[in-house]
């Protein structure tokens, strides 16, 4: 059947054009389609059939025009007769079965008007009750259908069908506004607030379709029935407010907001179900499971670049209420935190094991390694972080780092007993375990954010204190072998035969025994071993066995010094050693030695004392009675000097500390 819409709506054309501009709806939508009049007419034609049948033919778009065209011809062809066009007007029940949901409400709302505005009371009440009766009727059908379409929004209705919809609800609007202007009583439906039928229908719909979610997991696997039914909701949101921005939006006026309205209603429906789910307490699994939707996966959907620009995500807040999260919070956060102590024990159990059953560390690239800090700063690092996602704010997810604290006192006993016991594999764990070390504080300086900074500070003194006793816990043998040799420093010896010479020798055979570690946690051992020989070097000095008569011997010792100094930087440079402020310390003692003026000697112990302010007034009287031609009045000059530069200098901080480790009597 072939059929031609007229759209024209000749209706009553005493007052159809005043209608039409009257109740215009294009304040609220683009109802580009309507045209003049409130009605329609049909162009009704016939044309044969192969089967002998005459159907009737509709023309769109043509009207009263048609009478004038030549009636023998249709479209260029000879027509089958020379009937005249007969007009047909769609009814109301037509409109309804066609889905024409705005154009029947057109048509109510013309015999609403003449019924009950046009007409006057006692005419309506005399002679129109009964279509008064079915005009109420009608509505009633009109509104069952909107509203049934409403509930269809999502995916199960055309487009086509949803915007008539949404245009009849607008219009019921705009018509409830024209009663209130009005001084003739309404109809009963007035006003008939079709918007909150339209809010309520939609906040059904999607409270239906959280309680029956589409797509269900298909297979559960080790999920619990909370975190699948939390899921199937979550991907029934997602999949749902996607469909609005893609497909619904496109069915309403921008000013509605559509988007952000439904946001609105998923998230109080989701919150809801949420909140009693909660409400009846979680093991820890299933919170883990609600934290993560609150704080992570429920905010990457409104993010979700689709979404983002469409919803005030701001304003819809947090899906559960601030005590009933801070509860879940402290019961997720305190299982994370015994689980990390756990792991750890096990960790350390694990090394404890080890040195039980006297096994040796394993060597990699030629030096002792443990895994004892890797796998912990693994634990801690994904521990931290994934709790910072879960609960949303990475203050919180610091805490618990809390048992580190302890864990790393007992880290620090079991490298104790180990030195305690002083085993054959004792010195290779422990070469093993200063690399741990490093690792450990390479985290509490790069990853600061990891950690409160109470426990940051704490693992940072514990872990100071635990490499200067490795330090010298593998340093203690070294200079145990040089103890004969360190004796003969700063004697008359030492001013005439090679004794540093012989020194040095002697270090390079015992620092074969310090490797095994790490290459930059063997280069600070050395280093330490660096400093210490330079102490022990002005210790040895420093006790005046040696005594410098006259100018020529103080030439002489300044020149032994001197080279001394070049020797052990040149030497321990060569073995990795960064501590070249050493040769400094032993070039200056040195120039105290040369100056045989006063003022001279004054400035050259400000300058040593300026430089390091732990230098002492002992160490100056040491210094100076080397020099036995220089009186104690002018030591006591030199002392009262350098004490009057430091007060007023204000040198209290010392960045390289080097003579509180070097005792005088």
């Amino acid at each position: 059947m072939c059929s031609t819409l007229c759209c024209c709506f000749p209706c009553r054309r005493c007052r159809s054009e005043d209608l039409s501009e009257r109740r215009s709806l294009s304040s609220a939508i683009d109802f580009s389609d309507r045209r003049t009049s409130l009605s329609s007419r049909i162009t009704m034609r016939t044309e044969t059939v192969t089967d002998g049948l005459r159907l009737p033919r509709f023309n769109f778009g043509r009207g009263r025009a048609d009478k004038n065209k030549n009636p023998s011809t249709t479209d260029g062809h000879s027509s089958p007769g020379d009937e005249k066009p007969q007009i047909v007007t769609l009814t109301f029940e037509q409109r309804l079965e066609a889905q024409q949901l705005f154009e029947a409400g057109q048509l109510l709302i013309e015999r609403e008007d003449r019924l009950f505005w046009e007409i006057n009371e006692a005419e309506k009440l005399t002679h129109h009750e009964e279509e008064v009766n079915k005009l109420a009727a009608d509505h009633h059908a009109l509104q069952g259908l909107v509203q049934k379409t409403l509930s269809l929004s999502l995916g199960e209705v055309s487009s086509e069908t949803l915007t008539s919809a949404v245009k009849a609800v607008n219009q019921e609007e705009d018509q409830d506004q024209q009663w209130t202007q009005r001084d003739r009583t309404p109809p009963q439906w007035r006003p008939s607030e079709w918007k909150k039928l339209h809010d309520s229908t939609l906040r059904c719909l999607v409270e239906e379709r959280l309680d029956n979610p589409a797509t269900p997991p298909a297979d559960k696997g080790n999920m619990s029935d909370i975190e699948a039914d939390v899921c199937s909701m979550g991907r029934q949101l997602k999949e749902d407010l996607l469909s609005v921005v893609d497909e619904v939006k496109s069915c309403y006026p921008p000013e509605w907001n559509i988007s952000n309205f439904y946001a609105g209603l998923y998230h109080e429906a989701f919150s809801a179900r949420l909140r009693k789910i909660a409400d009846f307490g979680l093991d820890d699994k299933d919170c883990t499971v609600l934290l993560h939707w609150v704080n992570e996966f429920y905010p990457e959907i409104l993010q979700k670049q689709e979404l983002a620009s469409e919803i005030d995500i701001e304003a819809l807040g947090k899906l559960l209420p601030e005590d009933l999260l801070k509860n879940l919070e402290e019961q997720y956060l305190s299982k994370q935190q015994d689980d990390l102590k756990t792991f750890i024990e096990r960790i350390l159990e694990g090394e404890e094991q080890k040195w039980n059953n006297e096994e040796e560390p394993t060597r990699r690239d030629g030096c002792f390694v443990s895994t004892v800090a890797y796998d912990i700063i693994q634990l801690i690092n994904s521990t931290v972080k994934t709790a910072a996602k879960i609960v949303g704010d990475l203050h919180k997810a610091q805490s618990i780092t809390c048992p580190l604290k302890d864990l790393m006192q007992r880290y620090k006993i079991f490298q104790k007993d180990v030195m305690k016991q002083d085993k054959p594999h004792s010195r290779p764990i422990i070469k093993a375990h200063l690399g741990s070390m490093e690792q450990f504080r390479d985290v509490l300086d790069k990853n600061k954010e990891l950690f409160t900074e109470d426990v940051r500070k704490s693992l940072l003194h514990v872990l100071t204190d635990m490499k200067q006793t490795a330090h010298a816990y593998l340093l203690k043998h070294v200079h145990d072998v040089l103890r004969p040799q360190y004796r003969m420093l700063g004697t008359n010896d030492w001013l005439h035969k090679d004794v540093f010479e012989k020194l040095l020798e002697s270090i390079e055979k015992e620092i074969q025994e310090l490797r095994g570690s790490c290459e930059s946690c063997h280069q600070k051992l050395i280093g330490q071993l660096h400093q210490e020989v330079a102490k022990e070097y002005v210790k040895r000095l420093l006790k005046g066995r040696v005594k410098l008569k006259d100018k020529e011997r103080q030439l002489k010792a300044y020149g032994i010094v001197k080279d001394n100094a070049e020797n052990l930087h040149h030497f321990f440079d060569k073995m990795g050693s960064e501590e070249d402020w050493c040769k400094e310390i032993l070039t200056k003692i040195a120039e105290v030695l040369k100056l045989q003026d006063l003022p001279a000697i004054q400035m050259q112990v400000v300058s040593l004392g300026t430089a390091y302010p732990d230098l002492s007034e002992k160490h100056v009287s040491a210094l100076l009675k080397l020099k036995t031609n220089l009186s104690r009045a002018d030591r006591k000059i030199v002392k009262e000097t350098l004490l009057d530069t430091l007060r007023e200098t204000g040198c209290a901080g010392i960045s390289r500390p080097f003579f509180y480790g070097v005792q005088v009597k």
